[in-house]
């Protein structure tokens, strides 16, 4: 009766949800730490701000849809049926595998906005790779999980408890695509237009900012940051985005595309 109740509720909560995850695992991945590629690599690269400005966009968009899922988690607690934490573990899976499964087909095949490696002489290769591993295999894993038998919860038997463990688990996602990079992690500032270059370098100077790169207009600078010290103060100087300062800009590290 558990089981045959448990598939009566249908886990788009959960495909939801993984769908966000997969969005936050590409940009926290492949734009930040490995930065291989923007959103719209492909799309006027020369072009930083446009670059920065679309990650942006890309990383709001997924915090979005995690708002949404979370909703959705929240509300399917007031369903009689109940939804068990392996079943919405197998829509968390299908939704991660969907993700990268609709990033490749539409970004990089159709659209063409970017590819997984960009500097790479065989990026057919590199997008097959990534669609096979995080997309075709979390969508057959979570098929299976959502199919299988058993008493309706695998390793978290209370759907309360699962439903607190995955809203954990999109915060912590998502509080890596925003937090503070410090230290000599690279963080990319953006400066209201006109703002100028000397201005500028007296903003990054204020919170005694190590300059790496500015463009000639003085509106974008890449710099390290001082153990301890955080780009919050930037935006009383004129800045409108700082990586990983709070807003949802996200994925603004990669400079090299």
């Amino acid at each position: 009766m558990a089981i045959t109740a448990s598939r009566r509720c249908h886990p788009w909560p959960g495909y939801v949800l993984g769908f966000a995850l997969g969005g936050f695992f590409d940009g926290i991945l492949l734009h930040q730490i490995l930065q291989w590629h923007h959103l719209l690599s492909a799309i006027n690269g020369d072009d930083i701000r446009f670059q920065v400005a679309a990650d942006g966009y890309f990383h709001a968009l997924m915090y979005v849809i995690a708002a949404m899922g979370l909703w959705m988690l929240w509300a399917s607690g007031r369903n009689p049926v109940g939804m068990s934490g392996r079943l919405l573990l197998a829509g968390i899976l299908i939704g991660f595998g969907v993700w990268h499964i609709v990033d490749a087909v539409l970004s990089h095949w159709l659209l063409g906005i970017h590819r997984i490696r960009m500097d790479s002489s065989s990026p057919l290769f590199w997008d097959l790779l990534w669609l096979g591993l995080f997309g075709l295999v979390p969508v057959i894993l979570g098929w299976i999980m959502r199919g299988s038998t058993g008493d309706g919860s695998g390793a978290v038997r209370s759907p309360n408890q699962a439903r607190t463990l995955v809203s954990l688990l999109i915060f912590g996602m998502g509080a890596m695509g925003i937090w503070p990079l410090r230290g000599d992690e690279f963080t990319t500032v953006m400066f209201l237009p006109g703002t100028g270059q000397e201005y500028a370098i007296k903003s990054l100077a204020s919170v005694d900012a190590q300059m790496v790169w500015m463009d000639g207009s003085g509106e974008i600078a890449v710099v390290t940051l001082p153990d301890g010290q955080s780009g919050w103060k930037l935006f009383w100087h004129g800045a409108i985005l700082v990586t990983g300062a709070g807003l949802p800009a996200g994925c603004l590290n990669n400079l090299r595309t």
